[in-house]
């Protein structure tokens, strides 16, 4: 049997910009990536706290401190909303159990890593 387990997560983002007229995706820094073990083009699921709207898409590689929406997704949020970023492997049964996920990834004022 398989599991959709979440992977990692990523808390604390603030969107920085947004852009509709593009074909759609989330920008996140390449230092949050990375940590969060989430590739360039990987579905990821995006929480908006403020209004409590999720979406599906995908990501890209960002700037610096920045978090950007673009497409249909930038529908919906504003620049300043707090966002979470969760993304999901599917698992064998027994892997799934041993596995010590999700990675967390706590990000800080002005979108950066907090060790």
């Amino acid at each position: 049997m398989y599991r959709w387990m979440c992977k990692s997560k990523v808390v604390g983002l603030t969107l920085t910009h947004k852009k509709i007229d593009y074909e759609g995706s989330i920008a996140l820094p390449s230092e949050v990536l990375e940590k969060a073990k989430i590739l360039p083009g990987e579905m990821v699921l995006v929480v908006n706290l403020a209004n409590g709207k999720r979406f599906y898409t995908y990501t890209i590689k960002g700037e610096k401190g920045r978090c950007g929406l673009f497409g249909g997704a930038a529908r919906t949020a504003e620049v300043g909303d707090k966002l979470l970023v969760l993304s999901f492997s599917l698992m064998e049964e027994k892997e799934s159990l041993s596995s010590p996920l999700p990675i967390v990834v706590k990000i800080g004022p002005g979108n950066k890593l907090v060790e």
